[in-house]
């Protein structure tokens, strides 16, 4: 890639990255992932399940990205602020401590997505807009 393409669009995917904050709250970024970064991983799991814990407040049982492959929904922070997650947009799950956060389906009941968790030592090479 030469340096007069590295900031454009198309060498990243957007993200959205969840984090703790003082007295363990969770809040969230904006950002993005560079495109043809390899990242560190052990195993990947697919899931399609929503009724376990969906709008049930809970922290990342662990580091991970979040694959959305099919379907739309609202996530919310301990402040009460928004964010939606939908195909195209990497979810970054970094709030492994506290209350955590809530998530709703917000068109249909469907959401199929790929978790690929990451290790303690492992950058998520986040971009922060």
């Amino acid at each position: 890639m030469n340096n007069d393409q590295a900031g454009t669009p198309n060498n990243y995917l957007k993200a959205m990255r969840l984090i703790n904050i003082e007295g363990d709250k969770c809040a969230f970024e904006k950002g993005k992932i560079p495109i043809r970064q390899h990242i560190n991983a052990n195993y990947f799991f697919a899931q399609t399940d929503v009724s376990t814990l969906e709008k049930i407040p809970h922290p990342a049982p662990r580091r991970q990205y979040v694959i959305t492959l099919k379907g739309k929904l609202q996530f919310t922070v301990s402040n009460g602020e928004t964010f939606m997650i939908e195909p195209g947009i990497i979810l970054i799950a970094n709030d492994t401590a506290g209350e955590g956060h809530t998530w709703e389906v917000t068109d249909g009941n469907e959401w199929e997505r790929i978790y690929i968790p990451l290790e303690e030592d492992t950058d998520d090479y986040f971009i922060a807009d």
